[in-house]
């Protein structure tokens, strides 16, 4: 089974009550506590079995506590509204008595137009153009604009990066577009926060120096294939007290602008000397 069919496949929960649900992780082989876009995906996914007439047209999730490898997920989706045009609902997630994170979801009929723009993207090239940077697996497609490396706590730049992102080989539009395309949106920001720093990398996060998304907020503005290329435009305007701030557009790459978001992150010195407290 490839790397991407077990993506897939914590995407698809065990239904176990009404509005409750079970999935699965997906281990990247990055550490035992599940990836923030695992749970920001599998968010969507909850949220769209509230009313399969509408999109999703935002989610807003809090980190409260990480969640572990080696457990399951369950998911309880409550009902706040549904209506004509929009509809509402809460996503939490727990591990036994354990409250993970919980998300805020919007959905939203289609409706014409009444004005309608866009900002358009940066000036950075194609995807062609940027050197391939890897990726987790083989289930993603990672190019970094201009080859700057966030890892590399020696290399120091503006706080921004542009990235190109897709999952080849992916039918996924719809709710699973939206899925996957929101995982991908959950790495890059605290690397951008540090660009400006000599002598910090994101290669040191949890040895050095503790780190964590906070929050994340992503909106989708048009119907997205995340089997295509995507520009994710980062950029960082405030980090300080511990706290860093980031921001994103996400472009095709014939320039049409399809999402954006917003993450609230924490990068600190360990308390005491120690590992992290949350």
């Amino acid at each position: 089974m490839s790397d991407l069919s077990r993506l897939l496949e914590v995407l698809e929960f065990e239904e176990i009550g009404q509005g409750r649900f079970r999935a699965q992780n997906f281990n990247t082989g990055l550490g035992e506590v599940v990836f923030g876009g695992q749970l920001l995906a599998q968010a969507i996914v909850a949220a769209n079995t509230v009313d399969p007439t509408k999109v999703l047209k935002s989610v807003h999730t809090v980190f409260s506590r990480g969640a572990a490898m080696d457990q399951p997920l369950d998911i309880d989706v409550e009902v706040m509204h549904k209506g004509r045009a929009l509809a509402s609902a809460t996503v939490t997630f727990r591990q036994g008595d354990r409250l993970c994170c919980r998300s805020l979801a919007l959905l939203s009929a289609e409706e014409p137009d009444l004005i309608r723009h866009g900002s358009t993207p940066p000036d950075v090239g194609a995807p062609d153009d940027a050197a391939p940077s890897g990726g987790d697996g083989e289930y993603w497609e990672i190019r970094v604009v201009g080859g700057v490396d966030i890892s590399d706590p020696d290399e120091v730049g503006p706080a921004e990066l542009f990235v190109w992102i897709r999952f080849p080989g992916a039918t996924a539009t719809g709710v699973t577009g939206q899925a996957l395309l929101a995982y991908a949106t959950d790495g890059f920001l605290i690397g951008t926060a540090m660009r400006p720093h000599p002598g910090i990398g994101q290669s040191m996060a949890h040895k050095a120096f503790s780190t964590s998304v906070l929050s994340h907020t992503l909106t989708f503005h048009e119907p997205v294939d995340a089997g295509e290329w995507h520009l994710l435009a980062h950029e960082s305007p405030y980090a300080g007290g511990g706290r860093t701030y980031g921001r994103a557009h996400i472009f095709t790459a014939d320039g049409r602008l399809v999402g954006s978001f917003v993450q609230d992150n924490m990068v600190r010195s360990f308390p005491d000397g120690g590992r992290a407290q949350s």
